[in-house]
């Protein structure tokens, strides 16, 4: 009986990953805007200054 809920609740899990999928694609894949320094490269966090300490472009 624990094997069959094991079973179910996986297979569950899947159907839920494969709509959730289908729904959003592109949920991580584009980077936000200005979220990364135009000199370095390197991801900023926070609004302060980068710390290559470069003024970028």
């Amino acid at each position: 009986m624990l094997i069959k809920g094991m079973t179910l609740f996986l297979v569950a899990m899947a159907v839920l990953a494969i709509f959730g999928k289908l729904r959003l694609p592109h949920a991580r894949k584009t980077p936000r805007a200005g979220a990364t320094c135009p000199a370095c490269g390197r991801p900023k966090i926070g609004p302060g200054p980068c710390p290559c300490g470069k003024k970028g472009a």
